[in-house]
């Protein structure tokens, strides 16, 4: 940088790490999990702000976009992994947890609204934001574990 300090991703990630190809083998699995944390985000925002104020096309719309978002992120996150890792993930504490934690977020989400809807108990709705929350926080720690890949390269 011209001004002699260095930049945000040359602290977090070193130069040599950059060198090799590998540094953008383990970005796709970072944006993966970043665009995942992103669709549930929004997917929630529009649920619960915007769903009253714009038009059930532009909602249909809405929704759409986030359940592609949702599918291609997760297509990202496997490619990252896949391509470029060779089973290093294997040994990241973070990437493990993430899969717990999905589990865990996909449980308290989604099967709070079968089985709310399913045996008519509108109460384990109450559970369906944490399991949302849960779910972008395993978004952000599989984009941890790639950050982790890059600093044990």
């Amino acid at each position: 940088m011209a001004h002699g300090g260095s930049s945000t991703l040359e602290r977090i990630v070193p130069l040599d790490y950059r060198d090799d190809g590998y540094f953008l083998i383990v970005m796709i699995l970072i944006c993966g999990a970043l665009l995942g944390f992103f669709s549930v985000a929004f997917g929630a925002y529009c649920e619960h702000n915007l769903r009253e104020s714009v038009s059930d096309e532009h909602f249909r719309s809405l929704m759409t976009a986030i359940r592609y978002n949702q599918i291609n992120a997760v297509i990202i996150s496997v490619i990252g992994i896949v391509v470029g890792m060779n089973g290093r993930f294997a040994d990241i504490r973070t990437f493990k947890w993430s899969g717990y934690v999905f589990i865990l977020g996909t449980l308290l989400f989604s099967f709070s609204i079968y089985l709310s809807v399913a045996l008519e108990l509108p109460g384990l709705f109450y559970l369906t934001p944490f399991g949302g929350v849960t779910i972008m926080v395993a978004w952000l720690v599989l984009a941890s574990s790639g950050l982790a890949a890059l600093k044990s390269k």
